[in-house]
């Protein structure tokens, strides 16, 4: 026991500390101190709680048993933390050990053997657990969006400097979708299209739902819990064919109590990227104004606020238009002629990017006038990326700012949830980035946060 506290002390000799929170460049190598990490032996290796088990923690959670030893799995539906420690149990590198499992976040909080959580819960609990983790001094790999509400934002940076842990947002498409979104922003700076004049960033509309009845709460499920800083209402849950409809676990995204929606749930991945390729992810940085072209909500909304609690209630149908300075038009849609992805237009072409390809002038020319060699590294600031929690644990050793740092999520989030904000009260909002209010309109201004349940207030 004595050795394995030395070598665990020797890994974290760096984290206790409190860091400079926002200055140091992002860092890659070809091999990475994560892949030398894999093959350490389990004395080497941080200490790893996992704190929510769902359907998204089966490619969360066995990832970062790659680079940590899970002593812990936690959730409040019983059968999501059983089968999530079944699978630590078989994973390779966990040599059979079982891991103690808990329903309440805070008995992992608690635990001072415990180094990083991964927290894969439903969106409306992301920012109280994560707060609490690094204020009980763990490293953080929390999934996106990060955020319910701008106000949400604001609090994890302060924490996040407050106590310099490493902290990385789940938005895997910066790292882990091939290079095209990389090579994409590398061709705007490179100016392989000019000066940018409009984006559209196309993410897909959500489903809708016909009234779903009231039901019994699943055995094991604590929907008390479950619910947590939102209101306590009833448990819904219908089969439509083979399709769920139900108020929790994956569904939980079409509902304006713990999501916004696909304007959120999508826009936390494409608006990141085109936000990190026009320059405005940074301190003060950020969209000028919001306007609703088009919005269909599939319930009545009255005053902000859906009329029917039975069904599915995010929009499911939207034209935004925001402007960015410089004026760049920015357009986050439901549905466009070039499908899911993001359309870059300027002076002197346009191309298109999405998960599955590329097109347009500007990448066919690549042929014939490549970027320069180090064009995609530089995006970074460093060298070329590892794989997203390979670049977590690293960042955990170099206590640098992973590749999707707590602050540019926050600078994208705050464009998908002024959207939200927009579409919800029917009009334009025009926002300050530097005092990050919403300008000459008080109303807008107090849905920048919202109330929270007694007992499950978020303290930063």
């Amino acid at each position: 026991m004595a050795n394995q506290k030395q070598n665990r002390r020797r890994f974290l000799q760096t984290t206790g500390a409190v860091t400079a929170a926002v200055a140091t460049p992002y860092i890659f190598s070809t091999r990475s101190i994560a892949d030398d990490q894999k093959a350490d032996s389990a004395n080497d290796r941080p200490t790893l709680g996992c704190i929510g088990t769902g359907s998204r923690w089966g490619a969360v959670g066995p990832s970062a048993m790659e680079y940590a030893n899970c002593v812990a799995v936690c959730d409040v539906d019983a059968n999501h933390a059983a089968h999530a420690s079944n699978v630590v149990q078989k994973h390779k590198k966990q040599n059979g050990t079982a891991p103690d499992v808990y329903e309440d976040y805070r008995k992992v909080l608690d635990r001072k053997d415990i180094d990083i959580v991964t927290i894969v819960t439903t969106d409306h609990w992301h920012s109280k657990i994560a707060i609490e983790a690094m204020q009980a001094g763990k490293d953080v790999y929390c999934e996106k969006p990060l955020t319910l509400t701008i106000e949400e934002g604001k609090q994890i940076g302060k924490v996040q400097k407050e106590t310099g842990r490493v902290f990385q947002v789940g938005t895997q498409q910066r790292s882990e979708m091939g290079q095209r979104f990389l090579q994409a922003i590398a061709m705007v700076r490179a100016g392989r299209i000019g000066d940018v004049q409009k984006v559209t960033c196309d993410i897909g509309g959500a489903p809708t739902s016909g009234a779903i009845p009231v039901a019994d709460v699943p055995s094991g499920l604590n929907w008390e819990k479950w619910l947590g800083q939102a209101p306590l209402v009833d448990y819904r849950f219908a089969m439509d064919g083979k399709q769920p409809k139900t108020r929790c676990h994956y569904e939980f995204r079409w509902w304006y109590e713990y999501s916004g929606g696909k304007l959120t749930d999508w826009g936390a991945h494409h608006v990141d990227i085109a936000q990190w390729a026009i320059g405005q992810n940074g301190p003060g940085q950020g969209v000028v104004s919001v306007e609703p072209v088009m919005v269909h909500h599939p319930v009545d909304i009255k005053n902000g606020m859906p009329v029917q609690d039975d069904r599915y209630n995010t929009a499911d149908k939207f034209h935004i238009k925001c402007m960015f300075p410089g004026g760049i038009e920015f357009n986050i849609v439901s549905n466009s002629s070039d499908g899911n992805g993001i359309l870059f237009e300027g002076t002197k072409g346009r191309f298109h990017v999405s998960r599955g390809n590329t097109k347009g002038k500007p990448f066919e020319d690549l042929k014939d006038n490549p970027l320069p060699e180090n064009a995609i590294a530089e995006v970074y600031g460093g060298k070329l990326p590892t794989n997203h929690m390979a670049n977590f644990i690293e960042c955990m050793k170099t206590r640098e700012l992973p590749i999707s740092d707590v602050h540019t999520h926050h600078r994208a989030l705050t464009t998908c949830h002024l959207s939200n904000i927009a579409i919800r009260l029917g009009r334009t909002l025009n926002w300050d980035s530097q005092t990050e209010q919403i300008v000459g309109d008080d109303d807008a201004n107090a849905w920048q946060s919202r109330e929270q349940r007694k007992g499950y207030e978020i303290n930063a």
